[in-house]
Formats: C-alpha cells, structure tokens, sequence
C-alpha cells in the first residue's frame, strides 16, 4: 500500500502575507518588480521538492498603495520567466473569467504549459471587487451567480480549445510538404449564452493537455463549480473542524459530476511564522503585528465585510453587518471574518491584528515540529489533501519553511523526497486529460 503523501503549494507575494511585512527588516519591499527576486524564491520553492508556486492577481490596484507593497507584475509574464530558470515545480496563475475572453486565456495557458515543459496550472477566479468591474467600463460589479454562470461557460471553451489540436496533429512530412493533419486540427464551433468561438486554437496540444485547473471560491456557488471542474481547491479555514466540515462537504459533491474524491486536492492555507523556538516564533509574530497601519487594516478589512469601517473607534466591536446574501463580492470570506469576530469576541483592532497575517487564512506561530505537527493533523484527520503556504515575510519566511519544516514532513512520510515526475498533473497525482474532441470525432466515424 502506497502511503499518502500531501502537496504543498508556495503562495508568492511581495513582501510576504502580513500586511506590514515590508516594514520588516528581514523583507525587501524594493524588490516587487525585480524579476531575479521571484527567480530566487522560485528556486527556493523548488529546492524543497513543493509542488508548485502560486500568483494572486486582481485587475485593480488592491487596497491603500500609500500603506502597503501593492501592484507588480502580471502573472503569467512573470511565470514564463519562473519557468527559465526552474525545471520541476508547478506554476499556478490567477486569470478571471470575468473580464477576459476564452481565446486568450487558453492561448495564454498553453503557451505557458509548452515553455515550462508541463508545469501551468490556471487559479479560475471570477473577480471579486467593484473596482475591477470599473477598470472594464462597468459601473457595477456583475451579481456573483452570474459571474460563476460566466466561469462555466468559459471553462468549457477553454477545454474544448485546448482539445482542438490532437497530440499526434503535427506529422511534420518533409518529403510531402505536409505539417499537420488537418483533420485533427478542428474547429469547436461554440455557440453559448455568454460566448460564441469558433476556433481551433492557433496553439499545438500542450504537455499537460490542460493546465492544472485550480480554484478558491468557498461560497455555495464557488464549491459547486469546484465540485464540476476543479482538480485543486485553495481554501481558507481557522480551525480544524471547519476544515473538516469544508473537506467533507466538498468531496460529498463530486459523485453527481462523475468524479471521485481523488479527482480533487483541498489545499487550506496557512501562514506560518517560524522561530527556532516558541517564544522566538512568538516574538516575530508581535514584531510584525507592531508594525501595522490601522488605517490599511480597516481599509481591507472595509472591503472584506462591503461595510465602510473608516473612523469607527479601533477597540469598538465590530457594527452590524449586511446578510451574506446581499455580499456581492468574496462571499466565502465575508462569512469567513465576520464568523471569526463573533466565536473570539474580537474588536475591531484584534480583528486587524489576527487578519494581518492571512487575510483569514489560518496563522500560527510556533517550532518547526510545531508547525509540522499542525500539518500533520489537518492532513490526517480529514480536513487537507496539503496546503498552500502563505510566508508572512520573504524571502526568509520561505527559507525557514523549505529548510526546517520539510525536513521533519520527509522524516514523517508526509512528502516527498525527490520529484517523481515532470509535470504539474503528476506532482498532484493527477491525470492528462482525454481529449474530448477527439473521441468524440472517432465515435462519430466508428
């Protein structure tokens, strides 16, 4: 019997996770748009056998720019460079479906699968702020269950475009002037409610066939379409038992789409803050919390619960908050903070200060044995599949976590020791997808 191993995915982002990291003097704020920066942790990454690195992006310019590193680069951009200078791990970008078209993602993806040698995976997410829809011409935000309506169909043109070149298309016939069978290179014709695309792509079939399909909306119609398309699922839960609940209810909705529960990785994140021992780990926590700007946390954390929290008293407790159903952006984490505000009995400046670290993910400070102890019982008692790591500081934050937790995950079982295969679907134990255009041209024809 094979023993269960768990993925690990590093989340990259500037600074680091907490939001007054680039106060910190182990950071380097200077260096958001140094490319060599991303190459090292990268490489870091990658020197620790992790499945993959991780982008997040959004279409706007996230939070008060005056109190945080925020913008940089564009993630795919910045990927194909990752993936110049790495040969194994996983590159995994964040594209919306809501203000881009089919053609170009796809495009774009396989682009990317082809330059890294199988390694692109696709963060589906389908925007969640005000200000992006502005950024597009729109005044509003479209409603969240029409944005997911939107992300279906996209998925399903990126899919078939993706299918429209076979892997044996290209016969490269010198001698009879031939490329390509033309019959294996075909048009998908896609005529739906949101988009009409004929095709076929103008990219050969890529390595992975598709990219790794990740996902990390946790609200009913984030798990749904989760349930339909995603092969990952990043996620953001405090304690283990909505770990569990979350883990449960998940992999319960796979059956109806014809899939197994191992069709799908849950990766919770985590940020963790590392000390040689408790109190040092502690201590760093405090440092950090010590360097926040009030004014950025009731920015952010206005935006997270779509109430204006601006000039409220910092040790008052949180005002009354609108129904979930009436959120009409990240419905998953409003339901998220304002659940943690209420179990703690948190005033708005120890909300601040506990969201500092993950943005609601999960942060806990401890050893290296300690922090190992922790994935070790998410993992075990049915709430991960692995996790996505959110250092609170980089490039240290990265450091610590490659070259003193991963040792003792090794030591445990828990996760490999060497790559055992090239692409970003086998790291995730995964497999290519059939093409479906395809089998569905040799059924017509048998």
């Amino acid at each position: 019997m094979t023993t269960r191993e768990f993925h690990l995915n590093a989340f990259l982002m500037n600074a680091g996770h907490h939001d007054a990291a680039w106060r910190h003097p182990r950071t380097r704020p200077e260096r958001a748009t140094d490319l060599t920066y991303f190459q090292e942790l990268a490489r870091t990454a990658e020197r620790g056998k992790l499945d993959s690195v991780f982008l997040a992006d959004g279409l706007a310019l996230w939070g008060q720019v005056r109190y945080n590193v925020l913008g940089g680069f564009e993630p795919l951009t910045l990927l194909s460079a990752l993936a110049a200078v790495t040969s194994r791990i996983g590159l995994i970008a964040t594209v919306s479906t809501t203000f881009n078209e089919p053609f170009h993602v796809a495009r774009k993806f396989a682009s990317l699968d082809h330059i890294s040698g199988g390694r692109a995976g696709w963060n589906i997410v389908t925007s969640g702020s005000v200000n992006e829809a502005r950024n597009f011409g729109l005044a509003e935000h479209p409603e969240h269950s029409a944005r997911y309506d939107r992300a279906r169909e996209f998925v399903d043109v990126a899919t078939k475009l993706w299918d429209s070149w076979e892997d044996d298309a290209p016969v490269i016939d010198r001698e009879r002037g031939i490329y390509a069978d033309a019959a294996k290179v075909r048009a998908i014709d896609h005529a739906g409610e949101h988009f009409r695309v004929q095709g076929p792509l103008n990219v050969q079939r890529s390595p992975q066939g598709y990219p790794l399909l990740v996902q990390a909306g946790s609200s009913e119609d984030g798990k749904e379409f989760a349930a339909q398309h995603a092969e990952a699922v990043f996620t953001a839960q405090q304690t283990l038992a909505d770990g569990q609940a979350f883990y449960k209810d998940l992999k319960s909705r796979l059956p109806r789409y014809g899939r197994a529960p191992e069709d799908l990785k849950i990766l919770p994140g985590i940020c963790p803050v590392i000390g040689s021992t408790e109190a040092e780990a502690h201590a760093l926590e405090d440092e950090l919390t010590a360097l926040q700007i009030p004014e950025y946390g009731l920015a952010q954390l206005s935006n997270m619960l779509g109430v204006d929290l601006s000039g409220l008293p910092l040790d008052g407790p949180l005002p009354e908050l609108p129904e979930e159903r009436d959120i009409n952006g990240n419905k998953s984490r409003f339901t998220l903070v304002a659940e943690l505000a209420r179990r703690d009995g948190l005033n708005l400046r120890e909300l601040i200060a506990r969201l500092g670290g993950g943005r609601g993910h999960r942060v806990f400070a401890g050893t290296p044995e300690q922090i190992a102890d922790q994935l070790e019982e998410w993992f075990t008692q049915g709430a991960a599949d692995g996790f996505n790591i959110m250092p609170p500081h980089l490039p240290g934050g990265l450091e610590d976590f490659v070259d003193h937790v991963v040792p003792i995950l090794q030591s445990r079982g828990l996760f490999r020791t060497e790559y055992t295969g090239r692409t970003l679907r086998e790291h995730y134990g995964l497999p290519r997808p059939a093409n479906r255009l395809a089998a569905a041209a040799r059924k017509e024809h048998a």
